[in-house]
């Protein structure tokens, strides 16, 4: 999918995404702030979209985001306004293929329902890494694709829509697992119908 598809598609969804998606997506934002929550640093989040998860970062969390969306960042710039979200140092519009930090910026990086999205989700993981400091992690959350079952057959029928749905059905793991000095340590499944994942990669010092 080009970036130009991306933007126009969220642009689209950007008025009711809180009330679709984000609906839908509720458990694995729980999971992540949660995380990062518990243990202090900061953080960066890559497709803030309109920062629906912005509230839920506690004390101790410094937050930057960013989107390739305009139109979600207006609702996230606004979100943080009408809340006094603090613990938000910035909201910036970003490529995520271009991350316009310096190595090692951040303790960790969140990548909520974002990699099926962006194109080249390769280069993506590349630039997380690098802004990634040693010992730091990358959160994601993310629907992959099933090897079989019916679910697998669906997301193979749909595929062809990912420029109106705004996202890859049948998007596989494999795509961000490669990236140069990340190392697996956790993964589960997550609600809905655990159709979701969560995964936690570590940089190696």
């Amino acid at each position: 999918m080009k970036i130009e598809a991306v933007s126009n598609t969220y642009k689209r969804w950007a008025p009711v995404y809180d009330s679709t998606f984000g609906a839908v997506t509720n458990a694995g934002r729980k999971r992540a702030t949660s995380y990062v929550t518990e243990r202090g640093g900061d953080v960066l989040e890559v497709g803030v979209g309109t920062g629906l998860a912005l509230p839920l970062y506690g004390p101790g969390v410094r937050v930057t985001g960013i989107d390739f969306s305009p139109e979600m960042l207006a609702k996230a710039e606004r979100r943080v306004q009408e809340e006094g979200l603090s613990r938000v140092v910035a909201l910036r519009q970003m490529d995520a293929r271009e991350l316009d930090f310096p190595d090692a910026s951040f303790d960790y990086v969140s990548a909520m329902h974002v990699l099926s999205v962006v194109p080249e989700p390769e280069r993506v993981m590349r630039e997380i890494a690098r802004v990634l400091r040693p010992g730091g992690q990358v959160l994601i959350v993310n629907h992959f694709a099933a090897d079989k079952g019916v679910l697998g057959l669906v997301e193979r029928a749909i595929a062809p829509l990912e420029g109106l749905i705004g996202w890859h059905s049948d998007f596989p793991i494999s795509r961000v697992l490669g990236a140069q000095g990340l190392v697996e340590v956790e993964r589960d499944s997550l609600p809905p119908m655990r159709i979701m994942s969560w995964l936690v990669l570590e940089k190696q010092g």
